[in-house]
């Protein structure tokens, strides 16, 4: 039985990794979670599973929690996301919090020889090489949950590095996909969350709109695959059923293809290398679908995913401050606080504005970070 840590249960992928879990009760055990201010959740999901440590983000909330769960290890707050990434006796974390607050607690959970089960993209954003160096240094092993690059680290595996020519990830287009840029003056937040293919929550459905997450998800790649930008292609595909594909050198293309479902690639990095049946999910039929539709993408139009390359092209706290300006900006779109086409704005105006600082420590992410969010603030207000 592989005992589970799992950060951000309440929101979209920790849900559905509660599902697989749920699927395969024999094969996995939950030993501590974290949630922000869903305490009746808390409760449910503590008493569902048996857990022995929950942590909430404030200390109001931990009384209550004991009181209704007397032999769980309440913790709260930084603390207390570092306690269930590092203390709670597991040996595989899923961060699937949003946002780069999940940084810290993954540095945390490496150092303490845990696997990675990455589905919060922030954190390979604001500070990959970090990441990275410390899973190297401590030998571990960083699985990836979100369906692209799953899909792409399923058709690498095995493949020899030298041989891969292109990694081609592929994008649904979002809410907006059929519209032209001139036409998002004065769309509204409910338009942007109405996603044509995933089940997603508001922020990154929000970034698929704007393609901030296909751009993230780029930054990602690099990171987790040693790609250069010049050799990650972004593709417009509609249908969702393709995820990734990889080119070799020989012009073969292998793809990594399924119907739209997180649990999959979900289950797959709990599982890895193994497979377990996953019965609810529904089977890609081919002749049902009949045709797959593939576009180039454009840069002038999905204005996010420039900025979001040439960040990465430009390294060190260039995504540190894309990734905090897109956080911000998202949020103040969500609150109505910025029209949709701000969100681009902000971001641009922040990354002009900063001093690119090639590889950063620790501390001076989190300062940046901090910095761009004030920076962001203070222009809308």
């Amino acid at each position: 039985m592989k005992k589970i840590s799992l950060l951000g249960a309440t929101g979209s992928i920790g849900q559905q990794t509660l599902d697989v879990l749920r699927t395969h009760p024999e094969q996995f055990k939950l030993m501590a979670f974290s949630v922000g201010q869903q305490v009746e959740q808390a409760k449910k999901i503590a008493q569902e599973f048996d857990v022995p440590m929950v942590s909430v983000a404030n200390e109001k909330d931990v009384k209550e929690l004991q009181a209704t769960l007397p032999g769980t290890t309440v913790v709260w707050g930084d603390e207390g996301l570092m306690a269930v990434a590092s203390e709670s006796g597991a040996e595989l974390l899923v961060n699937a919090v949003l946002g780069s607050v999940g940084l810290q607690p993954t540095l945390k959970a490496i150092e303490k020889g845990l696997t990675i089960a990455i589905a919060n993209k922030e954190t390979l954003v604001t500070a990959g090489h970090l990441v990275m160096e410390a899973a190297a240094k401590h030998k571990v092993t960083i699985l990836p949950v979100d369906s692209e690059h799953s899909a792409l680290f399923q058709a690498l595996n095995g493949e020899n590095p030298k041989q891969i020519k292109k990694l081609i990830i592929t994008a649904s287009g979002g809410s907006f996909r059929d519209k032209t840029r001139d036409e998002l003056q004065g769309v509204t937040v409910q338009d942007a969350l109405n996603h044509p293919n995933w089940s997603m929550g508001s922020k990154i459905t929000i970034d698929s709109a704007t393609m901030m997450n296909k751009g993230l998800e780029v930054i990602e790649a690099h990171v987790l695959f040693n790609m250069p930008y010049e050799d990650i292609e972004v593709v417009l595909h509609r249908e969702s059923i393709i995820h990734s594909m990889i080119e070799f050198v020989d012009t073969s293309v292998m793809a990594q293809l399924g119907t739209p479902d997180m649990r999959v690639p979900i289950q797959y990095a709990l599982t890895y290398p193994d497979r377990l049946p996953l019965p609810q999910a529904k089977i890609l039929n081919l002749v049902e679908i009949g045709k797959l539709h593939f576009q180039e993408m454009d840069l002038t139009r999905y204005k996010a995913l420039h900025l979001a390359i040439e960040a990465g092209k430009a390294g060190g706290t260039a995504t540190t401050v894309l990734n905090a300006a897109n956080e911000a900006a998202v949020g103040l779109f969500l609150q109505e606080k910025i029209s949709f086409l701000d969100i681009d704005l902000a971001i641009e105006k922040a990354l002009d504005q900063h001093s690119v600082l090639s590889k950063p420590t620790l501390e001076t992410i989190l300062s940046v970070d901090a910095e761009t969010r004030r920076f962001v603030e203070k222009m809308v207000n």
